[in-house]
């Protein structure tokens, strides 16, 4: 909120590319563009005419740039080049963080979201249409002031039918110069909590789900770091994120440093919040 973030000010697509392509030119091969609310980029004042679907363009136009993502959307600022872009564009990874905050059209109106659960399933449809493949989380807040019983049971439902492969959750709490701290209609704070942990209950379930259903897919890592348990006298295993942002381990022949290098691997199994994969040609 400005309270806390201050007023949006969009930097020169100029600068941003110029910091892009000198990442790149020193060896960076994913770049995620950073903002909030990022797909706003250039509706301020300080904006340039240049459309945030245009800096995506321009910024994977990029040579040598092989991985680009952005956090964080507002669901309301998404427009349709903006979606289409997730199957346009090679390099524009399929996972994609986009808060909903609540299910409820009530809470979000009262949060004054600008949108309607049924804004926001239509902008997941829309976004499965343009890539199947896509996986999406979320941020949720429970216990807002007024929330019922009923208005959660909405998140709930929305949650389920969105399928997210993550999300991030809170309890609501006050923020000294919010709107929503003025509101007297409180939720006690036990009913929030657990009012919480069914939520996230709820998310482990379809988050495992999520990771059961790779195996058996291949996919391409960028390579990050060993793996932070290893095997005494077993192969090193290391770490790398697919193309979905998930975190997969995989064996590799100890004679260099795969930090930073490309391998094509084959899921094999799923963990709780991890794959393990297979080095295809390695």
């Amino acid at each position: 909120m400005p309270y806390t973030r201050g007023r949006q000010k969009s930097r020169a697509h100029g600068a941003v590319l110029g910091e892009c392509r000198e990442l790149v030119a020193r060896g960076a091969s994913e770049i995620t563009l950073l903002g909030q609310n990022v797909n706003a980029y250039g509706k301020d004042r300080t904006g340039d005419g240049t459309s945030f679907a245009a800096l995506l363009r321009q910024t994977a136009a990029i040579s040598g740039l092989r991985r680009l993502r952005y956090v964080t959307p507002h669901p309301k600022d998404m427009t349709g080049e903006d979606v289409a872009l997730f199957g346009e564009l090679a390099s524009l990874c399929p996972r994609l963080h986009l808060p909903v905050q609540a299910g409820s059209d009530r809470v979000l109106k009262r949060m004054n979201r600008r949108y309607t659960s049924a804004d926001f399933l239509a902008l997941v449809s829309q976004l499965r249409q343009a890539c199947p493949g896509i996986a999406l989380s979320t941020d949720l807040i429970v216990g807002f002031p007024g929330e019922t019983e009923e208005d959660f049971q909405a998140t709930l439902a929305l949650v389920r039918e969105c399928g997210f492969m993550a999300s991030y959750s809170f309890c609501y709490s006050d923020r000294p110069g919010a709107r929503a701290s003025l509101f007297p209609d409180k939720v006690p704070a036990e009913e929030a909590q657990d009012r919480l942990l069914r939520l996230q209950a709820l998310q482990e379930e379809l988050g495992e789900a999520w990771y059961r259903s790779r195996v058996g897919d291949s996919c391409e890592l960028l390579m990050e770091r060993p793996s932070p348990r290893q095997d005494d006298g077993g192969p090193v295993s290391w770490q790398g994120r697919d193309p979905w942002g998930a975190p997969v381990h995989v064996a590799l022949p100890g004679d260099r440093d795969w930090q930073g290098a490309f391998v094509k691997v084959r899921i094999t199994g799923a963990k709780k919040h991890s794959l393990l994969g297979e080095a295809a040609g390695v």
